[in-house]
């Protein structure tokens, strides 16, 4: 659901900014959240779930839109987008101890009863922060520029390149999860809170990617497309290592290392697809994070199933030899985004200039000079030259044009 509502939200986003559209999908995910709760049909629990995919596209892609548009400077937009990449990492790798020990000891319905408060508290916040923002869009009376459509933006090839390495990226937990607890329990008797346990730890390498993937921009933004092919290689051989691991302890350390390399590659590829649109098209983000929100979720949507034949059929073992070598195999794809730091903001799309604005790009302006009436049939300063208009060293008479270029064009 979220990968077909996500260029909804996205065009959505374009059109009428981020608050609203955000707002929208944290009420969503508010209802969905209480639904599961007190759901307990399985037709129930899909429909809550579809309702939690519909939220998270507006919200995910309305959050990243935002971000990217209210931090503007290379670094600043690399900073932010990593602390939410840091946020989602949390939610993701706490969700499996979270749910597990409330289950446990409190029931089914209070941990989606605390995450339906969180929706509200942050949604009330969210009101907070859009009021004045929407006050001031207001008061400039400045018109939304229209956003490039996401088809045109698909076709882009670095921005589909970018695309295809998030969804590489994030393969190895989609494939990893569904099916690393039923592997831990048939190979070292793992516990069902050993299975948990093992991905809480490795939100630590996810944090410390962000803040190496950060730093490291700052310091060489030429070099963060070779930064994120490092945090592909880093995923792939890591999937190696993890059938050799016969305790949870030590899977703890490769899973930890495919932590770092996701965080490499978000935080590295993120702000990048802010930089091509600002260089290529409109400055306008929602459709562009849109892809990268379909391209998350493309990875978790596949897994499971894809996951699931590979191992059923062939082995945990052939799963993890096809994430490492899939992963390895798109690093050298990731040197055609070598050039994006360079890119230069191109020429504008039109010609037509409205009325009231300033014209993009290069232009001169020619003063009109105002001339004395005739006197006894002849112009007074019909000789005199135009001075500081044209070239200083030349003389041109304004009534003697006809067989010269218009000198009054832009």
């Amino acid at each position: 659901m979220q990968i077909f509502i996500g260029p909804i939200a996205g065009a959505v986003i374009d059109s009428l900014g981020y608050d609203l559209p955000m707002l929208f999908g944290l009420t969503v995910m508010f209802s969905s959240t209480l639904l599961f709760a007190v759901g307990n049909s399985y037709q129930v629990l899909i429909f809550a779930r579809s309702l939690q995919g519909v939220g998270s596209a507006f919200a995910d892609t309305g959050g990243l839109a935002m971000i990217a548009d209210k931090y503007t400077e290379e670094n600043e937009r690399a900073r932010s987008l990593g602390t939410a990449l840091a946020c989602i990492s949390l939610g993701c790798l706490a969700a499996p101890p979270f749910g597990g020990v409330l289950y446990e000891f409190a029931g089914k319905a209070v941990p989606f009863v605390l995450l339906a408060l969180v929706c509200l508290f942050d949604g009330l916040l969210l009101l907070l922060l859009a009021r004045p923002v929407r006050a001031k869009a207001v008061e400039g009376a400045s018109a939304r520029p229209p956003g490039t459509p996401m088809w045109r933006l698909l076709v882009d090839p670095h921005i589909a390149c970018c695309a295809g390495a998030l969804v590489v990226a994030n393969v190895s937990f989609a494939f990893l999860e569904p099916t690393i607890s039923k592997w831990m329990r048939e190979t070292m008797d793992a516990t069902e809170w050993q299975q948990g346990m093992i991905w809480l730890p490795a939100f630590l390498p996810h944090l410390a990617g962000v803040v190496f993937a950060v730093k490291f921009a700052k310091k060489y933004p030429e070099r963060t497309w070779a930064l994120a092919g490092a945090g592909l290689a880093l995923e792939g051989l890591s999937c190696f290592v993890i059938p050799f691991c016969d305790s949870y302890l030590l899977l703890m350390a490769p899973i930890g290392a495919v932590c770092f390399g996701v965080a490499l590659v978000d935080t590295s590829l993120l702000p990048m697809l802010g930089r091509v649109v600002d260089m290529k098209y409109v400055s306008v983000y929602g459709s562009v994070y849109a892809i990268a929100d379909v391209a998350y979720c493309a990875a978790y949507a596949l897994g499971p199933v894809v996951a699931g034949q590979i191992v059923g059929r062939l082995g945990f073992e052939a799963l993890n030899v096809f994430v490492g070598v899939l992963s390895l195999a798109y690093v050298p794809a990731l040197y055609f985004l070598r050039g994006v730091h360079g890119l230069q903001r191109g020429p504008p799309a039109t010609d037509s200039v409205s009325v009231g604005t300033t014209p993009a790009g290069e232009y001169q302006t020619f003063h009109l000079l105002e001339l004395n009436r005739p006197e006894n049939g002849r112009l007074t300063n019909e000789d005199e030259p135009i001075k500081d208009h044209f070239s200083p060293t030349k003389s041109l008479n304004p009534f003697r044009i006809e067989n010269q270029k218009n000198p009054f064009r832009t």
